[in-house]
């Protein structure tokens, strides 16, 4: 292992070097960074040219030029010395100061959209090949491709047009959500429904009826309750949603018929349940970081819980337990920041339109936690769903195809052959090998995701990698592109990396050996 890790850093450092190199020469010699001052009429633009060549050091070849900008970036390599220096842009601000401002709007944009994608995609993926040449596989294939010959501006445009501008204006209208509509939310979520479930008619009737009739029971709740304009999930819905993850969580990770996981699994849903009225007063005062350290405590609850309880298979009760504990956590947070959606939307800044169409923030906008939360929600949530979607298409179409691939195997075969439950065959032995591919494509994917989705960014407005990226091409501005290199070179090995590491994980077959 020591010695498969050594060759990969070298071979690394190697790349990098070479990657680099092309890429600031490319750079260097795409334009003039003087165009813009020898175009200009200003009486000192002798002066201002000569102080850019200085601070840029323009009068230098541009290969040796590199092996400069290289020196400072080395020092990069040793942290808390102040060495690390990669230079000065066209308007003299440092990139070590405009770089990390560029990270954090392109992490906030992509994370969520990311992650959701992944998991989404290989769900949805799974079911679609499970339930091959069925309804359900056609509609999501036709999804899938539709969503993906889509171009990211025209899906913006439209989420822009029809969630935002359509969303903003039935808050204003005071009117509720109309009978046709519920009507056609109900037959859309019964035919998905029966055809993700399957087996006889009888058993789709069952649950097509059961999910249309409660598509109408929530709707006319909403209706009822003012819930887009009041929303919450209450002790009751909170409830329910718990007891659904404690339900899930166990038939998926275990089945129901293993009694202690489904008492850990119970014990921390009832514990995340009491939490939301104990937790009422401290949410009121909480920043962020006392969130992640309540979140850290329910992990640690769950699986020291789930350890405890769990025998003769503790690892897995304990990995039910910090599950369902973290995610009956999430609701519990996540309602704290509903009761605050009136007090948001109802801000003059705001003015009853929460739905933002451009930036990351509300311009002169403060408030406690939860309200600056749901700031950047609203203003992250077009963009997000917009690279939501794309992605997805992708993680289904392989996902499917994996899990297909996989199910047709010999050892899938030898599973059954044993009597081992569907779920542990398609859980243990076919998901765990359909993800080896999934990794590869995640571990590409996060770099280019990091490097800011361009197109989205320039839509909204949002000042990130990409948008950093562009702005530094036109004006030749060889630091920031460099800075931007950077990061997403380093991301993208490192991230091969562990990918490497994960196929170990995944297959017992593969081996990491020097």
């Amino acid at each position: 292992m020591v010695g498969f890790i050594l060759r990969r850093i070298a071979v690394s450092i190697l790349v990098l070097l070479a990657a680099s190199f092309i890429m600031y020469v490319l750079a260097a010699n795409s334009g003039d960074p003087l165009q813009d001052l020898r175009d200009s009429s200003a009486a000192n633009r002798d002066q201002l040219i000569a102080a850019r060549v200085a601070a840029l050091d323009l009068n230098v070849p541009v290969p040796l030029r590199y092996f400069l900008w290289l020196g400072g970036a080395a020092g990069c390599l040793v942290p808390f010395t102040g060495a690390c220096n990669l230079g000065l842009t066209v308007s003299n601000a440092a990139v070590l100061d405009i770089l990390p401002t560029a990270i954090g709007s392109t992490l906030q944009l992509v994370t969520a959209s990311f992650v959701l994608a992944i998991v989404l995609g290989i769900v949805v993926g799974v079911v679609s090949a499970l339930r091959q040449y069925s309804g359900f596989d056609f509609g999501i294939t036709l999804l899938s491709f539709f969503l993906f010959s889509l171009p990211s501006f025209l899906v913006a445009v439209l989420l822009k047009e029809f969630m935002a501008l359509g969303f903003n204006s039935f808050l204003e209208s005071a009117t509720s959500i109309p009978i046709w509509l519920i009507a056609l939310l109900a037959v859309v979520t019964a035919v998905i429904w029966q055809a993700m479930i399957g087996g006889e008619v009888r058993r789709r009737v069952i649950v097509a009826a059961v999910a249309g009739l409660a598509t109408v029971a929530l709707l006319v709740y909403f209706n009822v309750t003012d819930w887009f304009r009041n929303p919450g999930l209450g002790p009751v819905g909170l409830l329910l949603l718990i007891a659904g993850i404690v339900v899930i969580t166990t038939a998926l990770i275990a089945g129901l018929q293993n009694r202690r996981a489904l008492i850990v699994a119970a014990l921390n849903g009832a514990i995340a349940y009491a939490c939301y009225f104990a937790l009422q007063g401290l949410f009121d005062i909480s920043t962020f970081n006392t969130i992640i350290i309540l979140g850290i405590f329910a992990v640690a609850v769950g699986l020291i819980s789930g350890y405890v309880l769990g025998a003769p298979d503790r690892g897995m009760a304990a990995r039910i337990g910090a599950l369902v504990a973290f995610l009956s956590g999430a609701l519990v947070v996540l309602d704290r920041y509903m009761q605050s959606w009136p007090q948001y939307v109802n801000n003059p800044r705001i003015n009853g339109r929460p739905i933002a169409t451009v930036g990351a923030n509300t311009p002169g906008f403060t408030g406690d936690m939860w309200i600056s939360g749901i700031d950047t929600f609203t203003h992250l949530l077009l963009p997000t769903v917009s690279l939501l979607l794309i992605s997805f298409a992708g993680y289904t179409r392989y996902a499917r195809a994996g899990m297909l691939e996989v199910m047709n195997q010999d050892y899938i075969r030898t599973a059954r052959a044993k009597g081992l439950p569907e779920r542990t065959v398609i859980l243990r032995h076919g998901l765990r090998n359909m993800l080896i591919p999934i990794v590869t494509l995640i571990a590409t994917d996060i770099g280019a995701l990091l490097g800011g989705a361009v197109i989205t960014e320039r839509v909204f407005a949002i000042s990130g990698m990409g948008a950093l990226f562009v702005t530094s091409i036109q004006r030749v501005d060889v630091n920031p592109v460099m800075g931007y290199f950077l990061v997403i070179a380093i991301t993208a090995i490192v991230f091969n990396f562990l990918a490497d590491l994960a196929y170990a994980t995944l297959d017992p077959r593969v081996r990491v050996v020097a």
